[in-house]
């Protein structure tokens, strides 16, 4: 164990001037050194407890309010992805139309090319045709709708645990100022 003299640290906590030597025995016969700086050491000892407690509570608030920064980050991310998912929504339906539209074309050409008439059996093909597209567009809107959902839900959840994480650091900072304040008061 290394027993200090004296340590001259400068304003950047770099040593400047170090006397030390080297012991290895029990401390009680550490060396007049270490007795004579006892006393300063027990006295000085509630004030260094309190000193790092304040500032690991300063430390625990500054990482609580880290920790919410990244799940509020994480909500928008989750809210944009909402968004792009109603966005290709849209696209997707107007592709889709152009595409059935298309096909209804077709259906028909090939209806009257054939020698039939445009109605009977004709009219009911291009019916049955436009009854599945609408329920096919509305599988892609529920569809849509529910991952736009949980995304939503995503979003919620994650400002939850962005508050939850403050809450937590708020609570360890009260734990370390009132464990400063119980240090202050054994003196």
């Amino acid at each position: 164990m290394k027993i200090y003299n004296k340590i001259v640290y400068d304003f950047d906590n770099n040593i400047i001037e170090e006397d030390s030597y080297e012991y290895e025995g029990p401390l009680t016969l550490a060396g007049p050194a270490f007795v004579a700086a006892a006393p300063a050491l027990t006295t000085a000892l509630p004030y260094v407890t309190a000193g790092t407690s304040l500032i690991a509570a300063r430390q625990a608030g500054a990482t609580a309010k880290y920790n919410q920064d990244v799940q509020n980050r994480n909500a928008l991310v989750y809210e944009q992805e909402k968004e792009r998912l109603e966005g290709k929504l849209n696209f997707d339906l107007a592709r889709f139309d152009d595409q059935f539209r298309q096909f209804q074309g077709e259906t028909t050409t090939k209806i009257l090319t054939s020698g039939a008439e445009l109605s009977g059996s004709g009219l009911r093909i291009l019916q049955s045709n436009a009854e599945q597209a609408e329920i096919e567009k509305n599988v892609m809107e529920y569809n849509t709708k529910v991952a736009a959902s949980q995304a939503q839900e995503k979003a919620n959840f994650a400002r939850v645990q962005g508050k939850l994480a403050r809450m937590q650091g708020r609570q360890a900072q009260i734990g370390y100022i009132s464990q400063a304040g119980t240090s202050l008061l054994t003196t």
